[in-house]
């Protein structure tokens, strides 16, 4: 779910679902908005304003969720709460509400706050364990997809652990934290059940997971929280011990420890999605139309030209025979490779067109490869040189140069060095 900032909340988007609003209202809310601006605050004033003023408008519901959505760029704890709960009251399953009101209400030590923080962490969980039964969306790596839900779903765990916590029951806490930590280990996790360690007096089992904490690697960790765990653990550990003498070796145990743990998440990621983790072209393997699969590492040397196109894309239709024409000028040439790509969502609608319309040509799904290459409309012809690296790329077609214009591009791939 894409952040929704004050900016992007303009009057029309707020007017664009029925019902509509009375002439009277809906310029007054043109005119408030216009002076916000693009600040947060101004635009929570205007619309907290316009609130008072029609109590009884029928896009309240609108303009209260768009108070959430601000109030969450704002970092106002307060206004979080209090239109984030009216917003879930309508849309329960809205993970990033979710997520965060539970988050503003942990913020303080109230028990009553924890109990709500709870109930909205469990209807998290419950949320991505109903995601989990459905396919990835759209393009989405599978592996991709299950790195996001497990996340997900610790962050569930996490908020509960916290909530358990601050409702007095410390070993649950502890536990749940745990849960967290083996779903995603992140070093949040790892302070999590340190915290609930020492509240339940044992320090000296806390130190190790204070340790994980400061040596996982972990691109939210900042380094003053970084800072904070190594001054705690110091701390407790020099309280056990008299001294940090043997802290030194206690923190290398536990970065050979994380680094094991994190590679061992990595292999099972890429035993499901072997792009899982893929940054780089060559990285990429693609699954084929008829079985098999083909390492893109095995093209480097080579030219590679790839073909990105679509069963319903009408023009791909068109291109087809330019490309097959420029395939053919390179017919004897094994240094220049011709691939295939579909992007279809439903690929049980492929073999089907290629049987139709006469094509005969090996054809292999993107499996992530046009997110990577950042392919935003098709027909896409992207050529690769022979180091691996984007030598050139066509979006769309010329059809009276395209066959020209192919051509100069892989003979000029051809010469790079």
């Amino acid at each position: 779910m894409k952040k929704l900032t004050a900016a992007a909340l303009c009057w029309t988007c707020l007017w664009a679902q029925p019902p509509a609003a009375p002439e009277g209202e809906d310029l007054a809310l043109r005119t408030a908005l216009s002076e916000a601006g693009s600040s947060a605050v101004d635009f929570i004033r205007a619309l907290e304003q316009h609130l008072e003023r029609f109590p009884e408008t029928a896009k309240r519901a609108e303009l209260e969720r768009a108070l959430a959505k601000a109030a969450l760029d704002a970092k106002d704890r307060d206004r979080i709460v209090r239109y984030g709960e009216r917003a879930l009251r309508r849309d329960p399953d809205d993970l990033h509400l979710l997520e965060r009101v539970a988050r503003a209400l942990l913020e303080t030590d109230d028990a009553a706050a924890a109990e709500r923080a709870l109930r909205y962490a469990r209807r998290y969980q419950e949320t991505v364990d109903t995601m989990r039964r459905q396919d990835a969306p759209g393009r989405v790596p599978a592996g991709e997809w299950q790195d996001e839900l497990d996340r997900g779903a610790a962050r569930a765990l996490l908020l509960q652990a916290r909530a358990s916590g601050v409702t007095g029951k410390a070993a649950e806490a502890v536990s749940l934290a745990r849960s967290a930590y083996e779903m995603y280990p992140s070093a949040e996790a790892a302070r999590e059940i340190a915290r609930w360690l020492i509240r339940q007096g044992r320090e000296w089992e806390a130190v190790e997971h204070l340790a994980d904490a400061f040596t996982l690697a972990d691109p939210k960790n900042t380094e003053a929280d970084r800072l904070r765990d190594r001054q705690r653990m110091g701390a407790l550990f020099s309280k056990a011990k008299g001294g940090e003498q043997g802290l030194g070796d206690l923190v290398l145990r536990s970065f050979d420890r994380t680094s094991a743990l994190l590679e061992a998440r990595r292999q099972r990621a890429r035993a499901a999605d072997p792009n899982s983790g893929a940054r780089e072209v060559l990285d990429f393997t693609l699954s084929g139309l008829t079985g098999g699969s083909l390492k893109l590492r095995e093209m480097q040397g080579k030219v590679v030209v790839f073909d990105f196109w679509a069963t319903w894309c009408g023009p791909c239709r068109i291109q087809h025979p330019l490309y097959e024409q420029v395939r053919r000028k390179f017919a004897g040439r094994p240094e220049v490779v011709f691939l295939s790509v579909n992007t279809d969502e439903d690929r049980e609608a492929v073999e089907p067109f290629l049987r139709e319309n006469g094509w005969q040509v090996a054809v292999y799904f993107e499996d992530g490869l046009s997110r990577a290459l950042e392919i935003s409309s098709i027909p896409t012809t992207v050529i690769l040189d022979q180091q691996g690296k984007v030598f050139s790329r066509m979006n769309g077609f010329l059809p009276d140069r395209f066959v020209a214009m192919l051509t100069e591009r892989i003979e000029d791939a051809l010469r790079r060095r």
